[in-house]
């Protein structure tokens, strides 16, 4: 159905990503179970429908990097199964996970994505932005895998084989981790790839991530305890409730402020002792950073950013959770469910509208019922 990345991509993309520039509220995050087993969860903002649907790729599928029109790219051929969310019905991946528990995803990074110019990039080693993340859920297994085969790929400022509304190329950077709970992030910065092990497992978009480190040290006291009373001239002043701990966190929803509001999240999320009660309090996270229509307004004609979908992975069973803006309900795909070496990429709707259910008078007075 999908033999190729680059003949495939969508033709009707033009429209749908007129605006892609508004899209600037990625949140992700990574947290542990009681014995460090990693779920992973992420949220998908854009303020253009994506038409995301769920894409199961099979293991030995081929695939052409996109380079410059009319030049032959590279190809490979996939090691590993995955599954994730693709995009406009191609076969490339904004977010996923691979059978053996690598997962992650593309965010937004505008302004200081820097690509290596299409003039001077190697053919035989240059790729297209939007396809970096494809690349590594069917090549490899772990963060350090990554990390080793990104000295031998470039990502190049190729003009996307679909029209941007005048956009000459995607800004990205990738969050990627491993079911053994390493963490790394990805950046195009001036021509070159930066790799910045994350410890903290969590990124959002713009600025760069050594810049949100650097951020973070005006956040030195985020704690889910109280703050201690504060005495001045024999006076004690004492927080007004729970929570205190928090003080000055911000709530707006710059990628600044959400990278330490995940982050408060995350680190203050109580350690569950398997991965279902984990992504019962992953979903808890995602809920804090999800936009409806009318929050995040852009100063031009482009539609409003929302929370097209949120989704979970569970990097020891393979599982991938998900939740549309249309419904909040979260529903699972597990790669062992799937013949992972199938012909064909097999490509699953999202589309559905949650009907609340309705409680049913009781038959008698002792019970009643959800319908």
């Amino acid at each position: 159905m999908f033999p190729s990345l680059r003949n495939l991509l969508c033709v009707t993309a033009a429209a749908c990503l007129a605006f892609a520039p508004t899209a600037n509220a990625c949140t992700s995050f990574l947290i542990k179970t009681k014995d460090g087993d990693p779920i992973y969860g992420r949220t998908m903002e854009f303020g253009i429908p994506l038409k995301s649907n769920l894409a199961v790729i099979p293991r030995g599928m081929t695939y052409e990097a996109s380079t410059a029109p009319g030049k032959k790219g590279w190809s490979w051929t996939g090691k590993y199964a995955a599954t994730g969310m693709n995009w406009l019905g191609t076969p490339d991946l904004v977010d996923g996970i691979n059978e053996k528990g690598l997962a992650g995803g593309m965010l937004y990074f505008p302004g200081y994505a820097g690509y290596v110019d299409p003039k001077e990039a190697d053919l035989q080693k240059a790729i297209g932005p939007w396809q970096v993340l494809t690349w590594a859920l069917t090549n490899y297994a772990t963060v350090d895998e990554v990390k080793k085969a990104l000295a031998d790929i470039q990502l190049a400022n190729f003009a996307p084989p679909f029209d941007l509304g005048g956009l000459k190329s995607i800004p990205l950077h990738f969050t990627l981790h491993d079911a053994s709970g390493n963490s790394i992030v990805v950046e195009p910065v001036n021509g070159e790839l930066k790799v910045y092990d994350n410890p903290l497992g969590v990124l959002t978009n713009s600025p760069t991530f050594d810049w949100h480190l650097t951020n973070l040290r005006n956040y030195v006291k985020l704690t889910p305890y109280p703050a201690e009373p504060l005495k001045i001239n024999g006076q004690t002043i004492s927080s007004l409730g729970v929570g205190s701990g928090m003080l000055g966190i911000p709530g707006d929803s710059t990628p600044p402020s959400r990278f330490i509001r995940v982050l408060a999240y995350s680190i203050s999320a109580a350690v569950q002792p398997d991965a279902e009660k984990a992504v019962n309090t992953a979903e808890h996270i995602l809920n804090n950073f999800d936009l409806m229509e009318g929050y995040s307004r852009p100063d031009t004609a482009a539609p409003d950013d929302i929370t097209q979908w949120s989704v979970i992975a569970d990097t020891k069973n393979r599982i991938y959770y998900f939740k549309t803006y249309e419904d909040q309900t979260l529903r699972q795909i597990n790669m062992d469910d799937f013949d992972l070496d199938a012909k064909n990429l097999v490509e699953i709707s999202i589309d559905q509208v949650n009907k609340i259910p309705t409680v049913q008078p009781p038959k008698d007075k002792d019970s009643a019922s959800l319908q």
